[in-house]
C-alpha cells in the first residue's frame, strides 16, 4: 500500500510517500518559499540502494500548484516513483491542532474538516495551510482516503491536573482555554522506538525534542502524562524565537509601561524571543560559533537553555515518581552532544550519568549513558512523516 504524507506549511510543503507496511521511504520532498518568485521542489528518490535528487526551481504561486508540482514529480518518467497517481491508497496530513475534539488519527469528513476550520483560532499559523492542504489532496486524489494526524492527540491523554490553568471554570467550558500539547507525533514516535530498545512497555520515560521549536514530554507506559506546550506552542522550554515560560505580568508590564498592542506583544514573544532575543542567533549551530568567538550573550543563551530543559527533567521525574530513559530527538538534541552534556550536567541524583565518549560518538538510536547508570540516556532520531504514515496506514487497514 503507497501512503503518502503531507505537512503542509504557510509557505512550504513538505512530503513523503511510503511503501507500507514495509515503511520504505520512496521518495521525500520539500516544496520551498510557495507564492514567491524564487520557489522551489526537491525531490528525492530512493531507488535501487541509491538517493537520486531533483531540483525544480520555478514560480509556485500557491498550495494548489505545489501539490501539482509534487504528483507531477510522483508520476514523472526519470523522478517518479509510482505509474499512475491511483497507486497512492491513502494520505495521511499532519494537523497542528485538534483541540479536545481529537484524540486519535481520524479519516477527514466534511465535518472533520468544519471542526479543523473551528480551531484556527487557537493555531492560527498552522491549522490554515493544513486544512488547505487536505482540501487541495481531496481535489486532486479523488479516490484516496484522506487522514489527519493532529499533534495535539497524543498529548490527551494528560490528566486534568496537568492540562487545566488555575483560573476561571467559565474560560475553560467556554473557551477551551487548557495545555494542548504540541510535537506530539514526534514524542510518540520516539517513545515507541524507546519502549523497543527497552523490552519495557510500562517504561516511564521523558522525551526532550529540540528543534528550532522545543517540547519535552512525560510519559508512562506509551501515554503522555505531562508536557510543556500549552494553549499554543510558546510556552514551556526556551526555543529558537520563542520565550517559553514567561511570567504573565511582563505582558501587562509591556501593554502599560512601553504601549504594546497585543499584536505587538505576541510578535516579540513569538518571534524575536528564545534564543534570538537572548544573543541575536535563532540557529543553535550559529549560537556555538558565537560562544567560540568569545560573545557572552551567546554563552548566556545555551546556559539558558540547557537549564530551563533540566528544570522540567526534574520536575517530570517527580510527577512520574521515577524514570526509566531520558531521550533526545530532532535537530538539537540528536546533533549536539554539548547540549546533551549541558542538560545531563549534575544529574547524578536522579540516576542520570552520561558517558562522555558515547555522548560525542555514533549515530542513529543509541544509548549514551555510563554502565552504571539507573537511568538510560537515548538519542533517538524522529521521524515525525513515517509516524504520520504509521498512523495512516493502519487506521486505512482498520476501516
Amino acid at each position: 500500500m503507497k501512503i503518502l504524507v503531507i505537512n503542509s506549511g504557510s509557505s512550504s510543503l513538505k512530503y513523503q510517500l511510503f511503501d507500507m507496511p514495509s515503511e520504505y521511504p520512496l521518495c521525500v520532498g520539500l516544496v520551498d518559499r510557495i507564492g514567491l518568485a524564487n520557489s522551489s521542489l526537491t525531490h528525492t528518490v530512493h531507488r535501487d540502494g541509491q538517493e537520486l535528487v531533483f531540483r525544480v526551481e520555478v514560480p509556485i504561486p500557491d498550495h494548489k500548484s505545489a501539490l501539482l508540482k509534487v504528483t507531477g514529480m510522483l508520476i514523472d518518467r526519470d523522478a517518479g516513483v509510482v505509474a499512475g497517481l491511483e497507486e497512492v491508497s491513502a494520505i495521511g496530513h499532519r494537523v497542528v491542532h485538534g483541540g479536545e475534539e481529537f484524540a486519535a488519527t481520524t479519516l477527514v469528513t466534511e465535518a472533520v474538516k468544519s471542526k479543523i476550520q473551528e480551531l484556527i483560532s487557537l493555531a492560527p499559523l498552522h491549522n490554515p495551510p493544513n486544512l488547505l492542504g487536505i482540501e487541495v489532496a481531496e481535489e486532486l486524489f479523488p479516490e484516496a482516503k484522506q487522514v489527519a494526524v493532529f499533534d495535539t492527540a497524543f498529548h490527551q491523554s494528560m490528566p486534568p491536573r496537568a492540562y487545566r490553568y488555575a483560573i476561571p471554570q467559565d474560560l475553560y467550558s467556554d473557551q477551551g482555554i487548557r495545555a494542548y500539547g504540541f510535537h506530539g507525533t514526534s514524542h510518540q514516535y520516539v517513545a515507541k522506538r524507546a519502549q523497543a530498545v527497552l523490552g519495557k512497555p510500562d517504561a516511564k520515560l521523558i522525551t526532550v525534542h529540540l528543534g528550532n521549536g522545543c517540547s519535552i514530554t512525560a510519559i508512562a507506559g506509551g501515554i503522555s502524562m505531562d508536557h510543556s506546550m500549552g494553549l499554543g506552542p510558546m510556552g514551556g522550554l526556551v526555543m529558537g524565537t520563542r520565550c517559553g515560560d514567561i511570567d504573565p505580568s511582563v505582558i501587562f508590564h509591556l501593554i502599560r509601561e512601553r504601549g504594546f498592542s497585543v499584536k505587538e506583544v505576541n510578535e516579540v514573544f513569538n518571534k524575536k524571543s528564545g534564543l534570538l532575543g537572548l544573543c541575536g542567533y535563532s540557529d543553535m549551530r550559529d549560537v556555538k560559533k558565537a560562544i567560540a568567538a568569545g560573545e557572552e550573550d551567546a554563552r548566556l543563551a545555551y546556559e539558558l537553555y540547557a537549564y530551563r530543559i533540566k528544570k522540567y527533567v526534574g520536575a517530570y521525574c517527580a510527577a512520574l515518581n521515577g524514570l526509566d530513559a531520558l531521550i533526545f530527538t530532532a535537530g538539537v538534541g540528536e546533533n549536539d552532544p554539548d547540549m546533551r552534556e549541558a542538560v545531563c550536567a549534575d544529574m547524578d541524583y536522579l540516576g542520570i550519568r552520561l558517558d562522555q565518549s558515547k555522548n560525542r560518538q555514533g549515530s542513529g538510536l543509541r544509548e549514551i549513558q555510563e554502565g552504571s547508570s539507573p537511568v538510560k540516556v537515548l538519542v533517538v532520531p524522529t521521524n515525525e512523516e513515517l509516524e504520520i504514515g504509521l498512523q495512516t496506514h493502519a487506521l486505512v487497514q482498520e476501516g
